[in-house]
């Protein structure tokens, strides 16, 4: 369920993201009410001071899904795993603090400012000593190769997602080899979340390399980090101290990153295989809180749990069916199961944009998220969908009501457990869903990016700038969907996301993206579930690693307590 973009769109999207299986667990016998979430933005990272950590050791971190598509702004390369891998070895202009403020990394960027605001002008200063692994200078021709892949409209380049490229007008090179100047036709409040990960304009100038070039390889790194081994065999990517690193160097030696189960990756961690794993379920964390050598880090993200449903297909396309669907589900059930034996909040969300603790939050959800079955029925009624009788699928034109409910091979317990809660809510309004497992690899390339299903359930993370939002809610561009997986929008929303991603006066913005969220409700776009609680187990002595809150893991500062 998790579709992870901690860089770039979420989506940083997180960000997002995307973003393989849903994390968390077990069924819910006894009711109860989801509290609140943490301080937005808290964290929890086990800090230390740098000169108290010892100078190498490995890193073995855990993914949901192995990666054969290497560039983040591809299409099929939105995921955690290639986020994660390219905040190691690939430029991240600006990190973010716990709150997501975002401040230049030194070891790009001397300074970034917006020199001018008709048109808005932003000059980026680089460091000089930023070079790239075959040699060549991190430059302007880099920046302009990645806003033209992303930003002009190419459809030749299968982007995951345009927001802020496709508003540049210009890049060029400022006062000299190491100054970027990039020139705006719309204002962009997001501009600091451009850029990153930056890619080299040797490995991404054309179709071919963009789409192609980064297929089971990383041609051209520059990172603390270098690729050291993908093995596909074993799904085990490798990351080792690049000498050639002109910035802070590095802690560790190693990082490595193991594709494994859900379940796989908790038995692992038990058994000192790996140095974290998810805690954030009632079954995980039940065996982890009291682990040796072991303890828990918590905090709150930009973290949230939905259904996207499939309106360019099948029964969805109808607004009213989606509407019922809506209706029909639950979503306090829901968050009671995901919320069983945790001990932090996971509060129903009424807004795509904004969490429940972050500043601008409004809840839009009533009425299409209030649970109300009679209408639910009614709605089908009106959409000409006939019953036939308890436990039996409604009919229209000779045509059951069934729909496809994709799921990864990666789901966990929690992933199944809500998909066949909702399987079954849905019945009693006389919705058939079948439930399809897919293989896990294969779930983004070939079920979420295609629109090849009709409902699914996964996250969006790390949407701290809202203007990431843009590309999950837009309307598709001919055969482009970028986020908006289910393909769900209409001119309302792109007007009103437009022009709040385009206002810099940061309150005028929150009223737009509110009133963007409202209507977004209102078009049946998914079925918003609950925000989901950070929480990880880590091995006790990793310092400066854990639950950033908004904010980004600084890896050269991550290592082993001692000497």
């Amino acid at each position: 369920m998790s579709r992870l973009r901690r860089l770039g769109a979420v989506v940083g999207l997180a960000a997002a993201t995307a973003l393989a299986g849903c994390t968390g667990s077990g069924g819910s016998s006894e009711p109860q009410r989801s509290t609140a979430a943490a301080e937005f933005g808290a964290q929890d990272m086990g800090a230390m001071p740098v000169d108290r950590l010892r100078d190498g050791g490995t890193l073995t971190l855990s993914t949901t899904a192995w990666a054969t598509q290497f560039n983040f702004h591809q299409v099929d390369g939105g995921t955690d795993t290639v986020a994660e891998l390219a905040s190691l070895v690939e430029p991240s202009l600006f990190l973010r603090d716990a709150k997501g403020v975002p401040r230049p990394d030194p070891d790009y960027l001397v300074s970034a400012k917006v020199t001018g605001t008709a048109p808005q002008t932003v000059i980026y200063r680089l460091n000089p000593k930023a070079r790239w692994s075959d040699g060549k200078p991190v430059g302007a021709a880099d920046f302009a190769a990645q806003w033209q892949a992303l930003g002009r409209g190419d459809d030749r380049f299968h982007i995951a997602d345009p927001t802020g490229y496709d508003q540049i007008a210009s890049v060029t090179e400022g006062g000299d080899a190491h100054e970027v100047k990039v020139v705006f036709r719309a204002p962009y409040a997001d501009w600091q979340r451009l850029f990153t990960p930056l890619y080299p304009a040797s490995a991404i100038s054309t179709p071919e390399r963009f789409n192609k070039g980064w297929i089971d390889q990383v041609p051209v790194t520059a990172g603390p980090f270098k690729v050291g081994k993908l093995d596909r065999t074993t799904e085990t990517a490798t990351v080792v101290r690049d000498p050639d690193w002109w910035g802070t160097r590095p802690r560790l030696d190693r990082i490595v990153l193991r594709t494994l189960l859900p379940d796989a990756a908790l038995q692992a961690y038990r058994n000192g295989e790996i140095d974290t794993t998810n805690a954030a379920t009632t079954e995980d964390y039940a065996q982890l809180k009291n682990a040796e050598r072991s303890e828990i880090r918590t905090g709150s993200a930009w973290d949230e749990v939905h259904v996207a449903l499939n309106g360019a297909r099948g029964p969805l396309e109808d607004i009213d069916v989606r509407h019922a669907v809506q209706r029909a589900v639950d979503r306090q059930a829901l968050a009671d199961v995901a919320a069983k034996g945790l001990p932090v909040g996971v509060p129903l969300l009424g807004n795509h944009i904004f969490m429940t603790n972050q500043p601008g939050y409004a809840d839009h959800s009533d009425p299409w998220g209030t649970y109300d079955l009679a209408e639910a029925r009614r709605l089908l009624d009106k959409a000409g969908w006939k019953e036939q009788g308890e436990g039996e699928p409604r009919t229209k034109d000779g045509k059951e009501l069934r729909l496809r409910f994709v799921i990864s091979t990666y789901t966990n317990r929690l992933g199944l457990d809500l998909s066949q809660l909702i399987q079954s809510m849905l019945a009693r309004a006389g919705v058939q869903v079948d439930i399809v497992k897919v293989p896990a690899n294969d779930y983004s390339a070939k079920y979420l990016n295609q629109g090849n299903f009709d409902l699914v359930i996964f996250r969006f993370t790390g949407l701290s700038y809202p203007g990431q939002a843009v590309s999950i809610y837009e309307r598709p561009h001919g055969a482009q969907s970028f986020l908006n997986y289910g393909r769900v929008g209409d001119a309302t929303v792109d007007k009103l996301l437009r022009r709040a991603a385009s206002t810099l006066d940061k309150k005028r913005a929150t009223t737009l993206y509110n009133r963007a969220d409202a209507e977004i409700w209102r078009l049946g776009h998914d079925i918003e579930l609950y925000q989901r609680p950070q929480m990880m187990a880590v091995r006790a002595g990793l310092a400066n690693y854990g639950i950033p809150g908004l904010g980004d893991i600084d890896w050269t500062k991550v290592g082993w307590a001692g000497t």
